[in-house]
């Protein structure tokens, strides 16, 4: 038996086995590459709906108060790091070195190189983590200099920061073993870590009042205990997988310097939506109270889309890339990059166009709730709105950034990052005067959209992003659809209640969900970004493989 056409059903609704047909793939790694991001997409999307509930519980114990503000100031520099290196530049660097010596020199290789790896950047973080637990009172002026004004702001600030700020070690020798994983093809156990943190994290805020002075208290020891499970749960998979890391004496070896080399650059060219955002703080901490609190619930609900879709794509794009680039499989590696980005912007230009037209309804059944009223609602909405024109460049930069990174070039994305980052202040500055806190959101949409296009810009110099005619044909379509739905969500916001109940709103905004979704799929198929011919049918109950 030989598989000689495949064809693939995407998981709409996975647990009640409803997929979408996706079309031929041309080869058994894009099958594999499309399972691989249906399952990061589901744990993030899991993980991501464990984070609304937090979100809510944080909301309606600290609205949008000092107390809140001082926390998400604080909470910041960890996340940060997280984000950059579980979700950024550590796995960028280290899959393409150990899928390099995994093809070329063997298992056992490549495991002793990421064992290297491993014990200097244990020491490191040691090191890093120990110096800034020192020097936090400092480090804190410098992150929210707005809160020097404030001295119980900045003080609350401090504490929360020195007790969050240790899990940046646990995340970091995870997102290490995670990428290992990953180079494997085993993304479960990485890609459901994080749904430690916001069970963890909800978990104390729930037993805030009996054991803790504030909810804020709480959620930086829930941090740091999450920090911990998560390194343990991705080291209990890869002991599992025979993959498990073993402490070596660290030593700067050869290919340790150029690993770490490498991802100074990288850092910028893969972070620098964080970087701009941990920017946005600095300036947003000058603003009045509540400025910070309403970029991180906008944030929040930004992230939704970009973490189930961009990080998803870009993860599990990687090991694809560098695998066929190793090969010399260029037109496969084309290919793949076709339709990673057809499905990017198939998901990502919907949801932006919806969070854009419909963030005031969304906001409302959401987070309006006790401490949490209708003005920081409306403030934050407007937030949304800003940050969410930017959705589509912030996914589009993790795949052209991970392109680069295949091909073993961090250099590139680190000079583009670097002018975004400055183009990102200059704007933040002249923003935040007329639209305050939404002016820093709409600098951050602006400088990414700059990012992506230059790095797109490159890319096709480079010959190293050619798009193909579907692609091209479909993209078009793509944009139509998406508007029509954003005509739809405009037309039900204007007959929309703010003043029935809080459930009721809540099942209106379920349903309008459900409708717009609807609604963006059969205008996709009439418009022909989903083409009738491919497809053959529109959901099925199973996914299909045709072998003769």
């Amino acid at each position: 038996m030989r598989c000689v056409r495949c064809v693939y059903w995407f998981p709409i609704d996975s647990s009640n086995g409803i997929y979408i047909y996706l079309g031929s793939l041309r080869d058994h790694e894009t099958l594999k590459l499309i399972k691989s991001i249906s399952t990061i997409g589901f744990f993030t999307a899991l993980s991501r709906v464990l984070g609304f509930i937090r979100d809510i519980l944080i909301a309606s114990l600290l609205g949008a108060s000092p107390l809140a503000d001082a926390f998400f100031a604080a909470f910041k520099l960890p996340n940060f790091f997280r984000r950059l290196f579980a979700e950024g530049v550590l796995s960028s660097a280290f899959v393409p070195l150990y899928a390099r010596l995994y093809a070329s020199e063997g298992l056992a290789r490549a495991q002793r190189a990421a064992e290297e790896v491993f014990a200097v950047l244990l020491i490191i973080l040691i090191i890093l983590v120990t110096v800034f637990e020192i020097f936090m009172p400092t480090l804190m002026k410098v992150i929210a200099p707005g809160f020097s004004a404030t001295p119980e702001r900045l003080e609350m600030a401090v504490v929360f920061a020195r007790t969050t700020f240790p899990y940046i070690l646990f995340i970091s020798l995870a997102a290490l073993i995670s990428g290992v994983l990953n180079s494997h093809g085993k993304f479960s156990a990485a890609s459901s870590a994080p749904m430690l943190l916001n069970i963890t994290m909800i978990l104390g805020l729930l037993s805030s009042k009996s054991y803790f002075p504030s909810a804020g208290h709480a959620l930086s020891f829930s941090a740091l205990v999450a920090g911990i499970l998560q390194f343990l749960w991705v080291f209990w998979a890869s002991h599992r997988a025979a993959l498990a890391l073993r402490f070596r004496k660290p030593r700067l070896t050869p290919l340790v310097r150029k690993l770490f080399r490498s991802m100074i650059p990288g850092a910028i060219g893969a972070g620098v939506v964080q970087i701009n955002l941990l920017f946005d703080i600095v300036i947003a901490s000058f603003l009045p109270t509540g400025a910070i609190s309403y970029l991180y619930y906008a944030d929040r609900l930004n992230q939704l889309p970009l973490s189930i879709i961009g990080i998803a794509l870009s993860t599990a794009l990687l090991p694809v890339l560098s695998s066929h680039l190793q090969q010399n499989l260029h037109e496969k590696a084309h290919h793949t990059q076709n339709r990673v980005l057809e499905m990017a912007l198939i998901l990502t230009l919907p949801a932006a166009v919806a969070l854009m037209t419909f963030s005031e309804p969304i906001m409302t059944a959401l987070f309006e709730r006790d401490a949490f009223h209708h003005k920081d609602v409306i403030e934050t909405a407007r937030t949304l709105t800003a940050f969410a024109s930017g959705l589509p460049a912030y996914v589009l930069i993790k795949i052209f950034s991970t392109t680069f990174f295949a091909n073993y070039d961090m250099r590139t994305p680190a000079q583009v990052g670097g002018a975004a980052l400055v183009l990102n202040v200059i704007l933040n500055l002249l923003l935040m005067g007329p639209l305050r806190h939404v002016g820093i959101a709409l600098a951050t949409a602006i400088s990414a959209w700059l990012n992506a296009a230059v790095l797109a810009f490159f890319l096709r110099k480079r010959r190293q992003l050619i798009l193909d005619q579907r692609f091209k044909s479909r993209f078009p379509r793509i944009i139509f659809s998406s508007l029509v739905l954003g005509c739809f969500l405009s037309g039900i916001q204007f007959y929309w209640s703010y003043d029935t109940p809080h459930l009721l709103q809540t099942s209106a905004l379920a349903a309008t969900i459900f409708l717009g979704l609807m609604m963006y799929f059969l205008t996709s198929l009439m418009a022909g970004a989903i083409v009738y011919d491919d497809i053959g049918s529109v959901l099925k109950r199973k996914r299909k493989t045709s072998q003769t």
